[in-house]
């Protein structure tokens, strides 16, 4: 039925934007991490906030179903 095709085109697509939002996340708090640490003291302002919003991110969309989505690490 098309009905229902439609609705799983749409399942497809919010899973995508969960692991694109849970990959997006953990690169996030990767590279906050790294700039909060080495960075001057504008960048480090800056990056609490990356590193604040990434682990919303991770909370919202969960920390490994990117990983598993892409195929990334098994």
């Amino acid at each position: 039925m098309v009905f229902f095709d439609y609705f799983d085109g749409f399942q497809a697509g919010i899973e995508f934007l969960i692991a694109l939002g849970s990959i997006i996340g953990l690169l996030g708090l990767v590279m906050g991490i790294i700039f909060l640490i080495w960075g001057g003291s504008r960048l480090r302002y800056k990056m609490l906030g990356v590193v604040l919003v990434s682990i919303i991110l991770l909370v919202i969309c969960g920390f490994d179903t990117g990983l598993q989505y892409f195929n990334i690490y098994r």
